[in-house]
């Protein structure tokens, strides 16, 4: 079903007026992750209600508890629910997102200040952070039902909402939360959904939109070896005592090879072989190795061959390393050895990996080659956190939607991607809902997203109200 022409109408004739509403929500540094800006997220969270709630939306601020950050106890940020339009005859369509941020500083290497949204009139790139991470989208939701409130039409779909203000520290509540709405049947705000969609990712590139069926697990580890009760001078203990950077370098040489091959046994093995159907998905993207290089700044791709290349960022487990805590870092040369340090790694995993499937071979593996260097250093394995991949049916009547919409604003068919990446609440919302989980984006690959100068360009941001708009017709029109 194509929408209106009157609401795509809309969306162009009050662009300004849309980018002049993302100036005030990237004003509000709401930044999760920082205690002294807990106040912020607050004043975002009001925000954000506030504007629902002008545009015909029922709201409920959920206090979700408290958490200890940095030493301190803090109240975590609401999340707010919302629901506008009950007509039994319709779907429903459950829309996430999140109204926090990463840090920005003007000191971090930013051209602009970050939380002033500056209009780059030339590119027309909008510059400032939560661009497009992810108060972009969530505003593109707005302007779909302003449009709809403005013209007198009716919503093709029930919509609900589940905004969240933890997503770039953790998330903390929203899980309980879900589940808890949930267990409540009829009486919790999400009964009846059909469907989920969630804009917080973006595409491969930035020519050519994508909608996204999966996504990579994690499982963060830290490798603590300690020694001696303090830091020793070389020169006097060197070749006398077993180190402890010693013993982590090696334990950290043996998780994963040059060429990405993780060394763990058993994690590997874990994951099929891609079939002719599935490595065709992968062959037709509009991503080349050039694409990579560029994105890095250098020449490092594990293969020439595209296929193998995107398959380990969105179809194969990866093995990073991390840092080292703990160790000498500073300008000079102290000939120091530390008595204790931490190896931090993670291990990006992919159905029908979990968590708890990997974390006993890491553990075992990790013992067994230190019993191997016969130090008399002390070893300790922390699961720092960790997150289940997840995997939709692509060929579900909910991708179907976003397609032809994507189709219908872009007029070209849409990339289908895994990404390397986590969002842990989709999974909660598959298995608890029990309801296909779709990602559409809205930003581009060269967006920035978590870096200095994060953007969302013009282009996308009005296209991108068009595509919501628009997935929502189709939705409706689509036989479940």
């Amino acid at each position: 079903m194509a929408s209106p022409p009157q609401f795509l109408q809309f969306i162009d004739q009050n662009a300004d007026k849309f980018i002049g509403r993302l100036g005030e929500a990237v004003a509000i540094p709401s930044i999760s992750g920082d205690g002294s800006r807990r106040p912020d997220v607050f004043r975002m969270s009001a925000w954000l209600d506030g504007q629902l709630k002008s545009l015909g939306v029922t709201t409920k601020l959920v206090d979700l508890g408290k958490h200890v950050m940095d030493g301190r106890e803090l109240p975590l940020p609401p999340a707010i629910l919302g629901r506008i339009g009950d007509d039994p005859k319709k779907k429903t369509v459950l829309v996430y997102g999140h109204y926090d941020v990463q840090p920005a500083n003007k000191s971090d290497g930013w051209d602009t200040e970050p939380f002033q949204l500056v209009v780059d009139e030339q590119t027309g790139r909008l510059i400032g952070r939560g661009s497009t991470d992810d108060k972009g989208p969530i505003l593109g939701w707005l302007n779909v039902l302003e449009a709809h409130q403005k013209l007198g039409l009716d919503l093709p779909v029930n919509m609900r909402f589940c905004f969240e203000g933890m997503e770039e520290n953790g998330s903390e509540g929203l899980d309980d939360l879900i589940k808890s709405e949930v267990a409540k049947g009829k009486d919790g705000w999400f009964h009846g959904v059909d469907c989920v969609c969630i804009s917080d990712n973006y595409w491969l590139n930035s020519r050519t939109p994508c909608i996204t069926y999966g996504l990579r697990g994690l499982v963060y580890f830290k490798l603590t070896v300690s020694g001696p009760a303090r830091d020793l001078h070389s020169g006097v203990f060197g070749r006398m005592v077993h180190e402890p950077m010693t013993d982590l370098v090696q334990l950290m040489s043996k998780l994963v090879a040059s060429d990405g091959t993780i060394l763990i046994p058993g994690v590997d093995d874990m994951v099929s072989v891609a079939d002719a159907e599935e490595q065709g998905i992968y062959q037709k993207l509009d991503y080349s190795i050039k694409d990579v290089e560029d994105a890095v700044g250098a020449p490092i791709t594990l293969s020439d061959d595209k296929v193998s290349v995107v398959m380990g960022r969105m179809r194969m487990p990866s093995l990073s390393l991390h840092g080292i805590e703990g160790a000498f870092y500073g300008a000079g040369a102290k000939t120091v050895i530390p008595a204790s340090v931490s190896g931090k790694f993670s291990i990006r995993i992919v159905p029908p990996q979990t968590p708890e499937k990997i974390e006993p071979l890491v553990v075992q593996y990790v013992q067994q080659e230190f019993a191997k260097l016969k130090s008399k250093n002390k070893l300790k394995i922390e699961n720092l956190h960790d997150g289940r991949p997840w995997v939709a049916d692509y060929k579900h009547w909910n991708y179907e939607a976003a397609r032809r919409a994507t189709e219908a604003i872009y007029k070209r068919s849409p990339d289908l991607t895994r990404e390397g990446g986590s969002i842990p609440v989709t999974l909660t919302f598959a298995e608890s809902l029990g309801v296909n989980v779709l990602l559409l984006p809205m930003g581009r690959g060269d967006d920035g997203a978590h870096s200095t100068n994060e953007k969302l360009d013009r282009s996308n941001f009005i296209e991108g109200s068009k595509l919501l708009g628009t997935y929502l017709y189709e939705v409706a029109a689509a036989n479940a």
